[in-house]
């Protein structure tokens, strides 16, 4: 009869030996060799009538040693539920020689595997205190936004010359020297900018110019820093090397191009705003506010959730058996990693690790749930918001694009745990304490920059 002993080899770090007699597998072994007999295909017999030695003697081996490793599976399988061991991943074998299976002389095996196991810790919601920021929407936000919008459904026109800081140039960049001689096997590399992305100094030295004109530049001279960095990355230069800043180009228009901006009338009210009857400016300056205001209150909340979730990660204290899981890494994921790769790997994947258990404990103690009517509810309405439909009854086939959604398993895992984690952070919401504070826009974004996971 087949035993297992246990032994410790660290924190939540134990080793498993399975020990299995011939008699718990040679019976099964015999039965599978039957099968192999009975459904075999081998030229010169008849299927069914092959001879057991035959048989034997062409897969015996292979039959015998699947026999042993599937006795050893199911006792190792029994052993963990009847403990009750609550491991992460799998069991990790510790090294077996397969050539000890020999199918003439059957006998006893061991076979050692290592095991991590989960910790036991505790989350305290009630301690948990954050700030739910009410982002003030200003004329200048309204203004901008009305822009952008008159910009996005403007016409495209192309001008003679450069004037506006709204021009569009295509340009052609050809490293050069200060005098405008080309470098060869230099840079060369084709692009469209706003002007307003050059700084002050240039952009007055670009207006004015037509088609075919040129300009010599320099990148450090050109660009202020955020818009030089992205430069330097579009022509394969790197941002922080000092020499890449210095270097000059000679650049070409190819082609000149503005937005002639969407007038502010009802045309353009009903384009942006289908179906909502918008007949003047302060309708619509009202309606932009209000839009604006519903995103700054979603960013808001994400922050908030954001909040929340680095309380429970950072104050959660929980031990893990980092040896066994670096070993994981190593051998246990689909593609194997160095002993150095899992080390750097480590850190962010024992944070990954820990939210896991925070968010499955969490979920079990709350009987959060999502049946699959709200996972077909969540397809139509993604479908409403990319086709900016505004209503269910404007689309009547999403009912058959929600059920042949409702066959992809992709989507309803992927849809499933989105549902659950939002309905998490709902019920998190309320049982943390929560203060209100109003914020500017621009302290807003520090805040999000400096705060994420």
């Amino acid at each position: 009869m087949a035993t297992i002993t246990r032994e410790n080899l660290g924190l939540l770090n134990d080793k498993l030996v399975v020990n299995v007699a011939k008699d718990d597998y040679y019976p099964a072994f015999e039965k599978s060799l039957k099968t192999y007999a009975k459904n075999a295909n081998i030229p010169g017999f008849r299927k069914g009538m092959v001879p057991a030695g035959l048989v034997k003697k062409m897969y015996g081996q292979s039959v015998f040693t699947d026999e042993v490793l599937r006795t050893v599976e199911k006792e190792l399988n029994n052993y963990m539920v009847q403990e009750q061991l609550d491991i992460f991943a799998q069991p990790l074998p510790l090294e077996t020689d397969s050539r000890m299976f020999d199918l003439s002389n059957p006998s006893d095996y061991a076979f050692a595997f290592e095991i991590g196991l989960k910790p036991s810790f505790d989350v305290n919601i009630s301690g948990i205190n954050v700030t739910r920021y009410k982002i003030e929407v200003t004329e200048e936000m309204i203004n901008d936004e009305i822009n952008r919008l008159q910009i996005r459904n403007g016409k495209m026109t192309e001008p003679e010359t450069v004037e506006s800081d709204e021009t569009v140039l295509n340009l052609d960049f050809k490293e050069s020297d200060a005098d405008g001689n080309e470098v060869e096997g230099g840079i060369s590399k084709s692009n469209s900018l706003l002007l307003r992305y050059f700084n002050e100094a240039t952009r007055e030295q670009l207006k004015g110019k037509r088609k075919d004109d040129t300009l010599v530049i320099q990148l450090s001279q050109a660009f202020d820093e955020k818009e030089r960095e992205w430069i330097l990355g579009d022509l394969g230069l790197a941002k922080d090397d000092a020499s890449a800043a210095d270097k000059f180009f000679k650049i070409t228009i190819t082609k000149l191009g503005l937005v002639e901006k969407a007038e502010l009338n009802e045309q353009f009210f009903a384009t942006v705003y289908p179906n909502r009857g918008i007949a003047t400016e302060e309708e619509f300056r009202n309606a932009v506010k209000v839009e604006i205001e519903t995103y700054n209150e979603s960013q808001s909340r994400n922050q908030l959730h954001d909040q929340i979730y680095h309380h429970l990660v950072d104050d959660t204290p929980m031990e893990f058996p980092a040896s066994f899981l670096k070993r994981w890494l190593q051998q246990g994921t689909e593609k194997a990693k160095t002993a150095e790769e899992a080390e750097k790997e480590y850190p962010s994947f024992a944070n990954q690790l820990k939210w896991t258990l925070i968010t499955s404990k969490l979920i079990n103690e709350n009987k959060i749930v999502v049946d699959n009517s709200e996972i077909k509810e969540q397809a139509k309405q993604q479908m409403l918001g990319y086709m900016g439909v505004q209503s269910l009854d404007d689309a009547p086939w999403l009912e058959e694009y929600s059920n042949r959604m409702m066959q992809d398993q992709k989507f309803v895992e992927n849809t499933y745990f989105q549902i659950q984690t939002s309905k998490l952070f709902n019920l998190l919401e309320s049982q943390v304490t929560v203060k209100e504070e109003s914020i500017s826009a621009e302290d807003f974004a520090s805040k999000v920059h400096h705060h994420h996971h």
